[in-house]
């Protein structure tokens, strides 16, 4: 990537600043397809435009892959698709008939993607509140499996967008529920559930799920605001047997950024700012109440714009047991800028837990 200079609209400039290429990769989207849409960004293409635009092409490529035999690159084709159209729709923070559009097709890419893998993949609706919780199933080829780790993520990276941790996890033999839960993705734009719900029982939704699969032990790994969302349920569902926080407020607020305001509101449905700032109340994890009995794992990044150490401190002060800390001192949110060293370290914590260690070789 070389250095974007003056000729970014305010718009791009601040797309650019919510989804710099360190997320765009983490994400999914593949380094070329950063690199193109800088340029047309600079260019003076809208952005949702040119992501979509990318994301049509790679399809393209996909179906010409089938045609010639090519299952692997179609595959990787598809998911860099769904990286392209899940960055598009992220550009959008209210429900708009254009968000919905460029989200259908980021899960149309996934789903494209799943059929191709249809023993390890698929898509799963759990009922809840009248509606569906929706996610992705990811299953290793190895059985049987080791576990579950139920992943979500917090206002505007949900289900799908993580895909590279399941292929962390499922390298280790552990399964994944991509999850969207209250206010995130189809649940929210297909089923209409938002914020207002009972939190942790909706996750437990999952976690229920994942027990009936594979009677093995369930973990959560929250992202963002998914953190926090991790660790209520953690400390009201005695099934989650290990929890992992990264970049998490314990006691959310609204924050001054136009794009994490409207994200807010679109996740509670309602664009009144007292309601949103009453339900980040109601959410909030008090460790004096809330207490986590499972080992947990918090996440850190030193250069977070969003999320301080001390916004994360009362997770560690509601642990009960193995608890611990690692900080990147040069992390951005969430870590998207050490996101193969995060994965490989969480998915070996979860296998730890999970699983137990590994058996000694004779060799050890």
């Amino acid at each position: 990537m070389t250095a974007m200079g003056d000729t970014l609209s305010a718009e791009s400039a601040a797309h650019w600043r919510a989804m710099p290429a360190t997320r765009l990769l983490d994400g999914g989207m593949i380094h070329a397809d950063v690199v193109l849409l800088q340029r047309a960004t600079e260019a003076g293409e809208r952005w949702e435009v040119a992501a979509e635009r990318l994301g049509r092409h790679r399809l393209e490529l996909a179906d010409a892959a089938v045609t010639a035999g090519h299952r692997v690159t179609a595959l990787r084709s598809c998911r860099a698709a769904a990286g392209d159209f899940l960055f598009a729709q992220m550009s959008i923070n209210f429900d708009t008939d254009r968000k919905k559009a460029l989200y259908e097709a980021f899960v149309g890419a996934v789903a494209a993607a799943a059929r191709m893998t249809p023993a390890t993949m698929r898509r799963v609706e759990l009922p809840f509140e009248g509606g569906a919780l929706v996610g992705w199933h990811v299953r290793p080829d190895r059985v049987p499996e080791a576990g579950t780790v139920i992943v979500f993520g917090g206002q505007s990276g949900w289900g799908a967008t993580y895909l590279r941790y399941a292929d962390a996890l499922a390298a280790r033999g552990l399964a994944t529920i991509l999850a969207e839960g209250p206010g995130q993705g189809e649940t929210r734009l297909r089923y209409g559930i938002h914020l207002d719900v009972d939190i942790a029982a909706a996750y437990g939704v999952f976690v229920r799920y994942a027990r009936e699969q594979t009677g093995g032990p369930v973990g959560l790994w929250g992202n963002s605001v998914g953190g926090l969302f991790a660790a209520l349920t953690a400390a009201r569902n005695p099934d989650v047997a290990a929890c992992c926080v990264n970049g998490a407020f314990a006691a959310p607020r609204l924050l001054p950024f136009r794009t994490f305001g409207e994200q807010a509101a679109a996740m509670l449905g309602t664009t009144d700012a007292a309601a949103v700032t009453a339900n980040f109340d109601r959410l909030r994890f008090d460790p004096s109440v809330d207490r986590i009995r499972c080992p947990l794992l918090v996440l850190h990044g030193g250069a977070d714009p969003l999320v301080e150490l001390a916004d994360q401190q009362p997770f560690l002060d509601g642990a009960d047991g193995d608890a611990s800390l690692r900080v990147w001192e040069d992390g951005e949110h969430t870590l998207y800028n050490h996101a193969d060293e995060r994965n490989d370290l969480v998915a070996d914590w979860f296998a730890e837990r999970l699983a137990g260690p590994a058996p000694a070789t004779a060799e050890s």
